[in-house]
């Protein structure tokens, strides 16, 4: 796991290799770190991942502005609520 700023504004969290619950439990964790507008970009590989992730932000509010695949892994762009 690696939670690094790329940015102002603008964070990445990288998840690949790990299985549910952890890329929802790291991305709960990461976006509890930044403030209100700014954006954390998740990368992960385990595509059930995926739907634990959008339920999280559907609960908190959280926006996910973006949704990519690239060789096999996943990058979503979430704007913390």
């Amino acid at each position: 796991m690696k939670f690094e700023k790329q940015a102002d504004g603008v964070y990445v969290l990288d998840v690949k290799g790990y299985v549910c619950p952890h890329p929802q439990i790291y991305t709960k964790k990461a976006l509890s770190k930044i403030a209100s507008g700014e954006h954390l970009h998740v990368v992960f590989d385990n595509p059930s991942s995926g739907e634990s992730i959008a339920t999280m932000c559907e609960n908190t509010g959280d926006e996910i502005v973006a949704r990519s695949e690239q060789s096999g892994n996943f990058v979503w762009d979430i704007q913390k609520a």
